[in-house]
């Protein structure tokens, strides 16, 4: 009994090695997920959150981040912008997650910083917004307006379009989006006659709002799109659309049953997508444009590679609640796509999950190739990236119309265009 003891022990420690050994290939490192799942939001936010859970696992499926694999820790901000704070505080404070990635709307997103900011968190932010931020604690991988509205103004301005009625729902990012885009309006010489949407001016006269805007969730549309109609009547006219979420089926079911087409005025949307579209009478929608730094019908290895696997994820998945039926990818799904991998790449060039670490190693200028072409990380803490002018197809794709390459992210426009 004596002499076969050393075996036993010996016998032992290789247990015990190889439980260690399993224990170690499955370090994990979490990360959260912050959208909304429910309310108005929904329509638009729920798709980021199955692009997110496809990432973590293409990611997961190479070896994970360092050898850690991403353990996923998704909450739902309910489309309500003081949720969001209280998960953004979860996630960082109980559930030590090393990363964020969330927020569609702005206003969700200022709802959060300040928990980010406190905690020293890190956000990346994958959706088109107003820039006037440039926090040091989010990585914007979204569109800023010199990436989406401006081209798309230039586009329409080319086409020999005069007259801009500005419509948008009641929050910072179409309310700001807009003052700038008067400003940009006025420096290519169109009058404020030709501006739509009306002005509200300070006591020194000063215009503080441009534009019309309606709650979320609005849906009697018919006033304003008589008022389009009328403000369309001369020819010329466009509408510059930055209404969030589900409000826009109404607005548009409105706006066709009104005779508005697409030939008589236009309208060009900042926040739908492909994604959106599935929700929306695409057919009557045809000719309708888009303006984003990715769409779908990109005709290259990367991006078919990209929506393969996808749509072959969605059919193996056993994730509760995902939708996997008709499915489309689209630009905010592409750039939380691109912010994993580059957070990865932060990560492994510094070679910590640290976030002072991860943040110099975002600002290096990293690229990745992504789906929508390659981009890459600036120090202002957002991405250089293509833009894509895009006309709705009756299967609720985009006809790529006008490419401009390697766009840099420039957050502060306000007072630059005289």
């Amino acid at each position: 009994m004596i002499k076969k003891l050393p075996r036993f022990l010996a016998a032992g420690a290789l247990a015990l090695g190889l439980a260690f050994s399993a224990r170690a290939a499955e370090k994990t490192i979490k990360v959260g997920v912050l959208h909304s799942l429910s309310g108005t939001m929904a329509i638009s936010e729920t798709s980021l959150r199955d692009v997110l859970l496809f990432t973590f696992d293409e990611i997961n499926a190479k070896g994970g981040v360092m050898g850690y694999k991403i353990e996923p820790v998704v909450v739902d901000g309910a489309s309500n912008w003081p949720l969001f704070a209280e998960k953004a505080k979860q996630l960082l404070e109980q559930d030590k997650v090393a990363v964020v990635f969330g927020c569609w709307t702005s206003v969700s997103r200022k709802s959060v910083l300040p928990v980010f900011e406190k905690n020293n968190g890190l956000l990346f932010y994958p959706v088109q917004y107003e820039g006037e931020e440039e926090s040091q604690n989010v990585f914007y991988t979204a569109e800023a307006v010199n990436q989406q509205a401006t081209p798309a103004v230039d586009y329409l301005l080319d086409q020999g379009y005069t007259k801009f009625y500005l419509l948008g729902s009641d929050y910072v990012y179409p309310q700001t989006t807009n003052l700038v885009l008067l400003e940009y309006l006025r420096s290519k010489g169109i009058p404020l006659e030709n501006i739509g949407g009306g002005f509200k001016k300070d006591e020194s006269g000063a215009i503080i709002s441009a534009g019309k805007y309606t709650p979320f969730g609005h849906t009697d549309y018919q006033q304003i799109v008589a008022e389009i109609k009328q403000f369309a009547a001369g020819g010329k006219a466009a509408v510059i659309n930055t209404l969030n979420g589900d409000t826009n089926v109404p607005f548009f079911k409105e706006y066709a049953a009104a005779g508005l087409t697409s030939e008589t005025c236009p309208v060009v949307s900042f926040s739908i997508s492909e994604d959106e579209f599935r929700g929306l009478p695409a057919k009557q929608l045809v000719g309708q444009l888009g303006c984003w730094t990715y769409f779908q019908s990109i005709n290259s290895p990367a991006n078919k590679l990209f929506v393969a696997d996808f749509k072959k994820w969605l059919g193996a998945t056993s994730v509760p609640g995902i939708v996997k039926e008709g499915r489309v990818t689209c630009s905010p799904m592409v750039l939380s796509y691109d912010g994993v991998y580059l957070w990865k790449a932060a990560v492994e060039k510094a070679g910590s999950f640290d976030v002072d670490k991860v943040r110099a190693a975002l600002k290096s200028g990293l690229t990745f190739d992504g789906p929508g072409g390659t981009v890459k990380t600036q120090k202002n803490m957002h991405l250089t990236k293509n833009v894509f002018i895009g006309e709705t197809k009756a299967d609720g794709q985009f006809k790529i119309l006008k490419e401009f390459k390697d766009v840099y992210g420039e957050p502060w426009l306000k007072g630059k265009f005289k």
